[in-house]
C-alpha cells in the first residue's frame, strides 16, 4: 500500500512538474498579445468619472470572466470535433479587431470632431459592451495560441494549462488596468499626507496620468491592428507572404490597417445604402 501511495504521489509530481513547464511555455507564446491585452482594454476602461472608473472596471471584469467561460469549452470541443472551423472564427476576429483599429485612425485623420461627438452620445453600458466584445476577440486568440503549445500534452495538461492562462489573462491583465487608471488617486493621497520624496512623486504620478492614458490610446490602437493583421498573417497564405516581405510587427500593422480601412468602407456603405432605401 505504501509503495502505490508513493507511486501515486511520484506520478502527481510528474503532473504538476509538466503543468508547470507547460504554462511557462504557454505564457512566453502569449506574452506579446497579454500586453496588447493589457494596452487595448487600459484604453476602453479609461476616460470615466473619478467614482466610476473602478466599477466599470469590475463591469468589463466580469464580462471577461464570462468570456472565458463561454470560449474554453468552445475552444476545447471545436479543437476536438472540428479543429478546422477555428480558423475562420479565428479570422473573423482579426476583421473587427482591425476595424476596430482603424476606425481609430481614420476617427484622428478625417472624423475627430464627428467621432467625439459620437462617443460623448454613448452610453456607460455602451462602452462597456464594445469592451467586453474586444475582449472576447482578444481572449479567444489568447486561448487558441496557449492551446497550440500543449497540443502534444495529455488533455488534462492543456485545460489546466490553457485555464490558468485564461486567468492570468483576466486577473492579471485587469488588476493592471485598475492600477493605471487609478494612479492619479494614488498620487492625490500622497501629496495631502507626505512630504518630501513621496509627496514629489504624488505630483508627479497625477500630472502622468493624462499622458499614460493618451500613450495606451496609441498602442491599443496599434495593437489592435497588428493583432487583427498578424491574425491574417500567420493564417492565409497571401498575408503571410506579403509579411515576409516587410518587417513583421510593421507587416501585421499594415495588413491590419488595409483590412480595417476596408471593412469600415463596407460597414459605411452598407449603412448609407440602408438609410438611402430604408429611411427610419
Amino acid at each position: 500500500m505504501a509503495a502505490g501511495l508513493l507511486a501515486l504521489l511520484d506520478d502527481v509530481a510528474l503532473l504538476m512538474d509538466d503543468l508547470a513547464s507547460a504554462t511557462k511555455v504557454a505564457t512566453q507564446k502569449t506574452s506579446a498579445l497579454l500586453a496588447d491585452d493589457l494596452a487595448v482594454n487600459a484604453k476602453k476602461a479609461s476616460g470615466y468619472a473619478s467614482e466610476r472608473e473602478l466599477p466599470v472596471i469590475w463591469a468589463i471584469t466580469k464580462g471577461s470572466f464570462i468570456n472565458k467561460l463561454i470560449i474554453l469549452p468552445f475552444v476545447f470541443l471545436f479543437s476536438y470535433f472540428a479543429p478546422s472551423l477555428i480558423v475562420p472564427v479565428i479570422l473573423i476576429g482579426g476583421i473587427y479587431l482591425s476595424y476596430e483599429g482603424a476606425e481609430k485612425v481614420l476617427e484622428f485623420l478625417f472624423w475627430r470632431n464627428k467621432k467625439r461627438e459620437n462617443r460623448e452620445e454613448m452610453t456607460e453600458k455602451e462602452k462597456i459592451r464594445s469592451a467586453i466584445i474586444t475582449d472576447f476577440i482578444l481572449s479567444l486568440e489568447i486561448i487558441i495560441i496557449a492551446l497550440s503549445t500543449v497540443q502534444d500534452k495529455p488533455f488534462g495538461v492543456q485545460v489546466a494549462t490553457v485555464s490558468i492562462i485564461a486567468l492570468i489573462a483576466t486577473v492579471g491583465v485587469y488588476g493592471l488596468v485598475a492600477l493605471i487608471v487609478r494612479m492619479d488617486d494614488f498620487g492625490l493621497s500622497l501629496i495631502q499626507k507626505y512630504d518630501g520624496f513621496l509627496r514629489k512623486l504624488g505630483i508627479f504620478l497625477v500630472r502622468s496620468l493624462p499622458y499614460v492614458i493618451k500613450g495606451l490610446s496609441v498602442v491599443g490602437t496599434v495593437a489592435m491592428l497588428a493583432v487583427g493583421g498578424g491574425i491574417f498573417a500567420h493564417n492565409v497564405q497571401f498575408f503571410h507572404h506579403v509579411s515576409e516581405r516587410l518587417i513583421p510587427f510593421l507587416g501585421e500593422i499594415l495588413i491590419g490597417l488595409f483590412i480595417g480601412i476596408l471593412t469600415v468602407a463596407v460597414v459605411k456603405g452598407f449603412v448609407s445604402l440602408r438609410e438611402k432605401f430604408l429611411p427610419i
